[in-house]
């Protein structure tokens, strides 16, 4: 019975110790590795969030011009007893997923999709959340000569013009206008080890020292994390994950995104259409103008 009782507690401190080690190496590691981490094959996906926040989705395909683009999902669903609009990219875990998804690299007809439900959503009052995880826009010639730019300007200024509620939940990689073609957004969540970026490290590295030994430094200049966009008003708010991350643990990673998402939600719902398109306005025009003292 005391050996039993002697394993026991042995046990307890080794997991202890695990959960520590787990706190110490997220909260010390340099940028290069929270860039990992948001990249990591085993993170919860846009439809493993669905799967724990929302009830009854019932997803949209199609652009109603070329095609179907499963890189990026949307559809309509409940959320806390109200309807809503769910919009994200989606990437694979497997190779023949990671194919069929594009890897979350959306096309135009990708972005057009999110557009043509965001107006479905406008029409019936339904908020819009969206969840944002690619490394950026497919940069190929066929998404090239189908107006990839123009797709994704286009929901930039429609997003703008919005009349319903719209919050975007970082949940992975935030590349570029990949990411904010679905990411205009009222209020901006995002894990805190998740990354937002203008450009990826290796593109960066590649363009300023001509290699890729330089990821480190460009990760930590381009200031691409949770911490330094808050910082900068880029994000509206931090969103905590499990110890080692939120693909330790995908339905306490749900839980804690959800306690910050629901109060937002809550608090939208209540402006009128007028007031959550000046507040987007407001926003957009405010970013980095506090970190720069001006």
């Amino acid at each position: 019975m005391e050996q039993t009782k002697a394993s026991e507690a042995e046990i307890n401190a080794l997991k202890a110790e695990v959960q520590r080690l787990r706190k110490d190496n997220i909260e010390f590691h340099n940028a290069w590795r929270r860039t990992q981490l948001a990249r990591n094959e085993q993170r919860p996906y846009t439809l493993d969030y669905v799967e724990r926040l929302f009830q009854n989705f019932c997803e949209i395909h199609g652009d109603r011009r070329y095609g179907d683009d499963p890189a990026l999902v949307a559809g309509m669903a409940i959320y806390h007893g109200h309807p809503v609009m769910v919009i994200g990219q989606q990437k694979g875990r497997d190779i023949k997923q990671r194919q069929h998804r594009n890897f979350g690299c959306a096309q135009p007809e990708g972005y057009r999709k999110a557009m043509r439900a965001m107006k479905l959503a406008e029409k019936f009052r339904r908020p819009i959340i969206t969840f944002v995880d690619t490394p950026g826009a497919y940069p190929g010639v066929g998404a090239e000569e189908r107006g990839q730019g123009e797709a994704i300007a286009h929901n930039l200024r429609e997003m703008a013009r919005l009349e319903v509620p719209v919050i975007v939940c970082i949940i992975g990689e935030g590349g570029s206008g990949g990411a904010l073609g679905i990411a205009m957004g009222n209020y901006v969540l995002m894990l805190e080890n998740s990354i937002y970026m203008v450009i990826t490290p290796e593109g960066c590295s590649a363009i300023l020292w001509k290699d890729q030994e330089h990821v480190e430094t460009a990760a930590a200049s381009l200031k691409i994390t949770a911490a330094d966009l808050h910082a900068w008003g880029i994000i509206d708010e931090i969103v905590s994950e499990p110890p080692g991350g939120a693909q330790t643990d995908y339905n306490a990673a749900a839980q804690l995104l959800d306690a910050r998402l629901k109060p937002v939600f809550e608090g939208l719902q209540r402006k009128t259409g007028t007031e959550l398109r000046q507040q987007r306005y407001l926003k957009f025009r405010r970013m980095g103008v506090d970190a720069c003292g001006s």
